[in-house]
């Protein structure tokens, strides 16, 4: 079963939908999730027409109104079970976390992904299975120096009941076809074996992404164009701290639409700031974004 109507959209995005289980300092709390939660929403807030291509339980498809009414189109394809992760962080800064798969919605098969007219089409899986080199690439060729890929749902891989980071041998193939990539300080170590983010953005650069997102605990790094722009936190409180990278990468993409690169990453560092304030998806304004700008 699916849903959603075909249109023209600036952000298109793939990706499981998850039933999250969040565990700070001991106190546990349940949360919709996933970059096809947490991105279109902040889409939608920037005046932006987003869509969602995803999988999950038919028991669940309700959990996806909230996407609906901000005005994000939802192709949904039913799963045997919804795909779900425990988070449980570790440190003050929430910078680390111990994650925990709970379901798995399964891989997209190419027949569930509908061609849409996109500017971007953003590869946002939450966990290694969910899509293939093979999609990857048949999406590549369909949006021509339009795909945006998160690496984490080819690096972060369930292994009995633990998600651990693998590095993902088909990397130089699979980022060939990538335009704007995004990694977190981990997942740079485990592609490259640098704990320097700067060395490490300039190595997976070498792979193929005209620009790499790089998010870390003081803030977001982008190379490209052969540059390092670097943009800080700046958030008051860490309690919407969940959808960190999605929240930033999604802006940063959007943004790359309207402007370059050092000004698209201090935008998308002020929005997720002020997203990481308050559990959930962003729920601001762009004035509210342009406000803690200036």
């Amino acid at each position: 079963m699916r849903e959603g109507a075909a249109g023209s959209y600036d952000v298109t995005f793939l990706g499981h939908f998850a039933k999250d289980l969040i565990v700070v300092r001991g106190v546990e709390s349940e949360s919709s999730g996933g970059a096809v939660w947490y991105a279109p929403m902040a889409m939608a807030r920037l005046g932006l027409k987003a869509a969602v291509i995803t999988r999950l339980a038919a028991d669940d498809f309700h959990k996806l109104d909230p996407l609906r009414a901000a005005g994000v189109d939802v192709f949904a394809a039913e799963a045997p079970e919804t795909s779900g992760i425990e988070n449980v962080y570790t440190t003050a800064d929430m910078d680390r976390r111990t994650c925990r798969p709970m379901g798995f919605a399964g891989a997209f098969a190419p027949g569930e992904i509908p061609d849409l007219e996109t500017r971007l089409f953003i590869v946002a899986p939450i966990i290694a299975g969910e899509v293939d080199l093979a999609l990857l690439e048949a999406i590549a060729r369909r949006h021509p120096g339009r795909v945006a890929l998160d690496v984490q749902g080819f690096v972060r891989v369930r292994e009995g009941g633990s998600l651990v980071h693998v590095d993902w041998p088909e990397k130089a193939r699979g980022l060939a076809h990538v335009t704007y990539l995004k990694l977190d300080h981990a997942e740079a170590e485990i592609l490259t074996g640098e704990t320097d983010i700067h060395a490490a953005a300039r190595m997976v650069a070498a792979w193929g992404p005209r620009e790499v997102v790089l998010t870390h605990a003081e803030g977001v790094l982008v190379h490209a164009e052969g540059r390092d722009y670097e943009a800080s936190w700046c958030a008051r409180r860490l309690d919407g701290r969940t959808g960190r990278g999605d929240t930033c990468f999604a802006t940063y993409c959007a943004r790359r639409l309207v402007e370059g690169p050092g000004s698209a990453g201090r935008f998308a560092a002020a929005l997720t700031s002020l997203k990481m304030e308050t559990p959930g998806p962003f729920a601001g304004t762009e004035a509210d974004v342009r406000a803690l700008l200036d």
